[in-house]
């Protein structure tokens, strides 16, 4: 199964000022959600974030918040599933077929929201670097969890290229440019 522009959302759960600097590989996670939203905002992918208690654990960090699509919804939410409160409902996550997913903590929001989507007959693509957990065994355990709940565990570039689905294009040289290297 492929991933399809068309078809996508991408989806970034709870990598919130209060909650990120005690994650394990932080930057790489940070750099890795931004990239996507850089590359789902050259494709025009829909794009949803989605805060956990942002008045107690803040809000999504600067860094994502920068580079945010125009038109990306942001979904407050108090259950650990962004699903389980209703708060993707309506939104491109809800319309989409196939959900990609970044986030935090692999173990706890990013793991029972992707559980749930599957649930609801979503394809769930789960972008390996851009998911952590405080503990780097956690996070392992959830990737496996997810992939046996029948996720798909891809990495970013998997995203990029089949997203584009094909190269000589002026948005493939683009992305090639600015996101690839």
């Amino acid at each position: 199964m492929k991933m399809h522009v068309r078809e996508s959302a991408l989806l970034v759960v709870d990598i919130q000022s209060g909650l990120l600097p005690v994650i394990e590989h932080k930057e790489q996670v940070r750099e890795s959600a931004a990239w996507l939203l850089r590359l789902a905002g050259k494709l025009q992918v829909p794009v949803v974030v989605s805060e956990h208690f942002p008045e107690k654990i803040g809000e999504t960090v600067p860094e994502l918040l920068e580079v945010l699509p125009p038109a990306a919804e942001r979904v407050r939410k108090t259950a650990f599933s962004a699903v389980r409160d209703g708060v993707l409902e309506g939104t491109a996550v809800g319309r989409a077929e196939q959900v990609v997913v970044a986030g935090t903590e692999a173990h706890v929001c990013v793991l029972q929201t992707v559980l749930d989507l599957l649930e609801a007959d979503k394809r769930v693509f789960v972008v390996a670097e851009s998911v952590g957990s405080r503990r780097a065994e956690d996070r392992l355990l959830a990737l496996e969890r997810m992939r046996q709940a029948g996720a798909v565990v891809v990495c970013r570039e998997m995203v990029a290229f089949e997203w584009l689905e094909r190269g000589g294009t002026d948005l493939f040289c683009d992305v090639l440019r600015t996101l690839i290297r």
